[in-house]
């Protein structure tokens, strides 16, 4: 008889097979079999009319959570109790976080083992590793999986208590969270503080001097001993030097009158300081740092930087990336030092042995950093990856190799120059040693470009010596409002305040993202008006659950409960029931509540008069009173940060006076105007008329505003869309246009097909892009928008009845084989080297098949389906599973054991499941 290991992924799969004996048998979960429902029809139909079942949490029964087993995932549960028949051993193989367990513990109520369980834990898939686990199994941890429900069933409280309340006072659809709120209000504050802030101006000097064989940079620093006015010095409210700073503040006028009193007159050097200082490596990478680096090197958002190091995992190529710990192994340490060794010599080693000690608040996760996996580490080089995965790989390489290397020796330079009264000062530096720059420097993907860049140099001089003024010149400043967050900062922020954990990160700005509440342009996250009236209300009624402290802290009692210094059940009672909870918060506040008020966006630096609303269709403005209120529409891509007095005023004059006329076009005879639309500005051939209803409009090109619009730019916009000829394939017409997505090459298919559409690459011209480029772009695999394209494994030939492509493409949970919109994963038994074309077909006419007969039958399967409610009692007692099942609701009593089934405790449940 074999062993059953039950894993997450395919992936996951198909590597620990490696490393298994051959009698074991290895199935993916493909993540959660069970979960709260996500909707009403989720709810099982005895439940319906329950008023608690729309929550997903019986708050009167102990905060009975109701788990139902979503329909994508009813397959593989039959497959995996089908998989368990004849096994002698289960062992349970999630990954060994909170979520792990708690996907481990479902998997365990869902398929009711007969048989002995184990759980294994490990954090890197290696053969070693396997091999150790598999001595080293234990039993469900019951104070993780309290942990992970306790946090799952807080977030359904908060985000199905306040949402609703939400769709009531401001917009339909909106939805409120325990972490993702914080973080929309840190964003939202940042903005507000941009608003307020007032910019000052200032000027100084600055001087190109030489010295014997070489010319360096020097910077005014003070005139007549008084120091000038730097950007610092200034107050962000008024925009004026702030009260009791002493310095000298430069205008033009001033700034030019010292330049030229200086012109001519000799430098001489006052003072010379040099200042040996010491950087010490970083550690190596935790989740929250990996994605810092990830966002600042590689442009990674924090979701795909997850997403590659889940696959590096995976693979057997890095440790596991969700942790808070920056501790490496003993065997870690000596695999990157014999790399140091090998790689940058000896003298590049520290001394002794690098240990790193967690620092973050509420550390729990994994118990090691992010490292390469093994006993060895493998160079980038050698592990044959690409793309991401290598670049990804690369950093965290050189992180943890960097980690056990010497410290930098660096000199600090410092030179004084005076010239009549003013003071100038040149700063350089010295690398003495590089160090561990020689393998990583921080923020930088080259090291060795990095250690140019960083070491400053400048000329050997002495005290009395007499530099020659090249050039001085005078500057302009102007202080900057302070930045956005990236989503390195947004991390690094919510990290520093102990908001939420680093491994949902990736998922909370991805959501936010997702909701409408934040865009992310340039890598900075700027929040949308909806996002500014969805903070102010909850900082005016609920301004605890948006108060980084508070939500600091329940991370921190949620922590408790997996120590089991806290009870669980007792902490969800004081925070949702009684007055003061959360429910009772939310009724008592809904009369309070103004919903004008809470679809009205304050917005700092407006006039008293002008509003700015959120409307059914989107943020508009409002001016005036009662008979002469004027509403204007705010474009979809204009956000609160680009809302600007002069823009107002544009709005409001095409909404009243009409729009712009830009010229006559030179063909038709016809006006262009220049218009505002939903989705930004546009220009328009003619007027709407009955005839012509909807007149000839080309949108401004990303980046164009509309006064750099004249008629020649009009007209060659109004060009697109343009002809480009008939497709080869079918005869249909292929144009080129530009949408709001930017521009575009398109193949009309005709007969109620949907057309076939293609971004142009940035190196494309619409207006001049020939007939063969665009069908070079048409025959290309079409992408998912802000997805990467999944890998191509293997292209099979087309398919007989459509001649479109069949092909085996790498996707998330595996293997499997794409023809237009239908897809189907390989089984384990399949293989991507000997899969046929006609195998193929098949496997595709078998989905097919199956599909538009699950169309059909519809809702019908929701009468089948049994409902199981589980109480799992912790005991001492060494009694086998128990179990009854009726045909609708059954009550299950699960008591532990040692060799068969289960946890020691769990909580109430109930679960929905339609397998048998």
């Amino acid at each position: 008889m074999s062993t059953l290991v039950i894993v997450e992924s395919p992936t996951k799969a198909r590597t620990i097979r490696n490393f298994l004996p051959s009698d074991y048998r290895v199935e993916a979960s493909m993540g959660h079999v069970r979960d709260l429902p996500q909707s009403a029809s989720d709810i099982p139909a005895e439940l319906k009319s329950q008023e608690w079942a729309k929550l997903g949490v019986n708050v009167d029964a102990d905060f009975e959570p109701l788990y139902i087993v979503p329909d994508d995932k009813k397959k593989i549960v039959r497959e995996l109790k089908a998989a368990l028949k004849g096994v002698k051993e289960l062992i349970l193989a999630t990954d060994e976080d909170r979520e792990g367990e708690s996907i481990s513990w479902h998997l365990l109520q869902i398929l009711q083992p007969k048989v002995p369980i184990k759980r294994m834990v490990f954090h890197e898939i290696t053969s070693e590793a396997i091999k150790g686990a598999l001595k080293n199994c234990r039993q469900i941890d019951d104070r993780l999986v309290h942990a992970q429900e306790t946090r799952r069933i807080l977030d359904r409280l908060v985000g199905y208590t306040l949402s609703p309340l939400l769709w009531k006072k401001i917009a339909w659809g909106l939805s409120a969270g325990r972490v993702q709120s914080v973080a929309v209000r840190l964003i939202v504050n940042r903005e507000r503080e941009r608003r307020a802030f007032k910019s000052g101006s200032y000027w100084d000097l600055k001087a190109n001097l030489y010295a014997p064989k070489q010319e360096f940079p020097v910077q005014l620093v003070s005139v007549g001993g008084v120091n000038v006015a730097t950007g610092k010095d200034f107050d962000e409210a008024t925009g004026k030097i702030a009260k009791g700073r002493k310095v000298l503040l430069l205008d033009e006028a001033a700034a030019i009158a010292l330049q030229q009193k200086l012109n001519g007159k000799v430098w001489s050097v006052s003072n010379l300081d040099e200042r040996p200082t010491t950087r010490k490596p970083s550690p190596p990478f935790t989740t929250s740092t990996m994605q810092q680096e990830a966002n600042r090197k590689l442009r990674l958002s924090a979701r795909d930087s997850m997403r590659v190091a889940q696959a590096l995992y995976e693979q057997g190529y890095i440790t596991y990336m969700r942790t808070d710990s920056v501790h490496l192994s003993q065997q870690a340490i000596s695999a990157a030092r014999q790399c140091v060794t090998t790689m940058y010599g000896s003298n590049f080693l520290s001394k002794e042995p690098r240990q790193y000690v967690t620092k973050s608040k509420g550390a729990q996760e994994a118990h090691e950093a992010i490292r390469p996996a093994g006993e060895t580490f493998r160079t980038p080089q050698e592990t044959g990856l690409s793309g991401r995965e290598l670049a990804l790989y690369d950093l965290i390489w050189k992180r943890t190799v960097a980690s056990q290397m010497a410290d930098a020796q660096l000199t600090m330079l410092s030179v004084q120059l005076t010239v009549e009264e003013a003071l100038f000062r040149a700063s350089g530096k010295r690398i003495d040693f590089a160090g561990f720059f020689r393998a990583y420097v921080e923020g930088s993907d080259d090291p060795d470009a990095a250690l140019e860049e960083k070491e400053i140099t400048l000329p050997p001089l002495k005290l009395g010596d007499h530099p020659v003024c090249r050039e001085l010149n005078t500057v302009g400043h102007e202080t900057q409002p302070p930045a956005r967050y990236t989503e390195a900062a947004l991390v690094k922020m919510l990290e520093s305040e102990g908001i939420g954990r680093p491994s949902t990160y990736a998922s909370i700005i991805g959501t936010i993202c997702d909701r409408g509440y934040v865009e992310l342009v340039n890598n900075a996250l700027i929040p949308s008006f909806i996002a500014f009236a969805v903070t102010t209300l909850l900082e005016d009624h609920f301004p605890n659950l948006v108060d980084p402290s508070f939500t600091s802290k329940m991370e921190q009692t949620l922590d408790d409960i997996s120590t089991g210094s806290v009870q669980w059940l007792p902490y969800l009672k004081s925070f949702y029931s009684g007055e003061k909870g959360l429910s009772g918060q939310v009724k008592s506040r809904d009369s309070l509540i103004d919903g004008e008020a809470a679809r009205t966006v304050h917005l700092e630096g407006l006039d008293d008069d002008v509003k700015v609303k959120i409307g059914k269709f989107g943020a508009y403005i409002q001016v005036g009173e009662g008979d002469r209120t004027v509403n204007s529409s705010i474009p979809q891509n204009l956000t609160p940060a680009d809302l600007v007095p002069e823009k107002i005023e544009q709005l409001l004059k095409q909404k009243l006076e009409g729009p712009d006329q830009v010229g006559i076009h030179p063909d038709s005879k016809e006006p262009i105007f220049m218009m505002m639309g939903q989705y930004g500005p546009y220009v328009q051939l003619g007027q709407a008329t009955e005839a012509v209803p909807k007149p000839k409009r080309a949108s401004l090109p990303k980046g164009m505003q509309p006064e750099q619009v004249t008629l020649d730019v009009a007209v060659k916009l109004l060009a697109l869309p343009r002809t480009l000829g008939a497709h080869p394939d079918t005869g249909n017409r292929v144009f080129v246009n530009t949408g709001r997505f930017g521009p575009y090459v398109c193949h009309t298919k005709g007969n109620g097909d949907k057309d076939d559409n293609r971004s142009l690459k940035s190196t494309d011209d619409p207006y001049t892009i020939t007939f063969e480029r665009a069908l070079d772009l048409l025959a290309q695999p079409k992408t998912l928008r802000g997805a990467a394209a999944a890998k191509v494994l293997k292209s099979l030939g087309k398919h007989p009845d459509d001649d479109e492509a069949i092909e085996i493409l790498d996707g998330k949970y595996g293997a499997y084989v794409k023809h237009g919109k239908i897809n189907v994963s390989l089984t384990k038994e399949q293989s991507v080297d000997t899969l046929t074309v006609a195998e193929a077909i098949a496997m595709l006419a078998a989905k097919s098949k199956t599909s538009k007969t699950g169309a059909k039958r519809g809702k019908s399967s929701t009468s089948d389906s049994k409902t199981t409610k589980t109480t799992t009692k912790a005991t001492t007692k060494k009694t086998a599973t128990k179990a009854a099942t009726k045909s609708t609701t059954t009550k299950t009593a699960a008591k532990s054991t040692t060799a068969k089934a289960t946890t020691k405790k769990t909580t109430t449940s109930k679960t929905v499941a339609s397998q048998k």
